[in-house]
């Protein structure tokens, strides 16, 4: 017989962990289905998030497991491989496991495809950089690159200008008549170093990044890379589902309402599934606030039906 859950959450990030968490509390019984490939791995700590500053992102993601498990909140290591909607929602991993919920939360984030430059993959989560504001601090006032991506990537080579005043913006594949004269403008404002040319590889030494090499030839001394890879959301599963998605110029994410509820009824969804800048605070948050309205969500539902049940025929 196939085991029933009220609540089956997909992804066992911060999202993930703190949906169950709040929904584990409210004793509805929660499966947490967890490929265990987050997001910032490379990374060697986590920062901005209150009392946790500094934390190491596999401790604190430990620390989330034995917190769910305190509820009784069950947690698996498995690919979730198909979803389908039926009176409840029948969820099928990858080790052959069936079952069903009631309701469903989707926090399967997304993926970073990294620049193909030599170096940038290995190199990433240590001395090439995505967020200033998870890593600014611990590397400020070093000389600093930031390899374009794309025009938007200017708005990066602008923010990071705040935590060193030794910054060279690498257009690589970008034409410089692709920005704007405004940028322009304000990147010479920032004291920001506009270096036109294609990004052949980084140099390192003893494991340390030490420059960003032109195809011409030149080196230019630096010792952190900023770099926006682009986003990818793993939206395969909404989108079986039948939810709605919408463009962004970061990728196409959920449509969902101010509590990550999509446009399927049942399904939600919170963290990186439904937007590129979410910190992991944020992502936290996003889980918290979609368990919330699952609470209510189901509360009202069986009071309605008992309701029914009373009403005379």
């Amino acid at each position: 017989m196939t085991e029933k859950y009220a609540v089956v959450v997909i992804g066992g990030g911060a999202a993930g962990l703190s949906a169950a968490l709040v929904l584990g509390r409210a004793r509805h019984r929660t499966l947490v289905i967890d490929a265990g490939e987050p997001r910032n791995a490379p990374a060697a700590h986590m920062q901005g998030y209150l009392s946790r500053d500094g934390m190491p992102p596999a401790e604190f993601l430990a620390a989330g497991r034995e917190e769910i498990a305190r509820y009784g909140v069950e947690l698996v290591r498995d690919r979730v491989v198909e979803v389908e909607k039926g009176e409840d929602f029948t969820v099928v991993s990858a080790g052959g496991r069936s079952v069903r919920a009631r309701r469903l939360v989707v926090a399967t984030g997304l993926k970073d495809e990294l620049p193909a430059v030599p170096g940038v993959a290995e190199r990433f989560g240590r001395d090439v950089l995505h967020c200033p504001f998870c890593h600014g601090w611990e590397v400020r006032d070093q000389p600093f690159g930031v390899l374009a991506t794309s025009p938007a990537s200017v708005h990066q080579a602008l923010i990071v200008s705040q935590w060193s005043k030794d910054v060279r913006f690498f257009l690589h594949t970008v034409a410089e008549k692709e920005l704007s004269d405004e940028d322009l403008r304000r990147l010479a404002a920032a004291g920001v170093d506009v270096v036109p040319g294609e990004v052949a590889e980084l140099v390192t030494e003893d494991d340390r990044l030490t420059g960003v090499r032109l195809t011409e030839g030149t080196t230019h001394p630096r010792s952190v890379l900023f770099t926006a890879p682009r986003a990818v959301p793993q939206t395969g599963l909404l989108e079986r589902l039948g939810a709605e998605l919408h463009e962004t110029p970061f990728g196409a994410y959920p449509v969902v309402d101010a509590t990550g509820l999509t446009t399927v009824p049942g399904v939600w969804a919170a963290g990186n599934a439904i937007g590129f800048s979410e910190q992991v605070v944020h992502a936290a948050s996003g889980g918290y606030r979609a368990a919330s309205a699952i609470v209510g969500d189901l509360l009202m539902t069986d009071l309605d039906a008992a309701v029914r049940r009373q009403s005379p025929a």
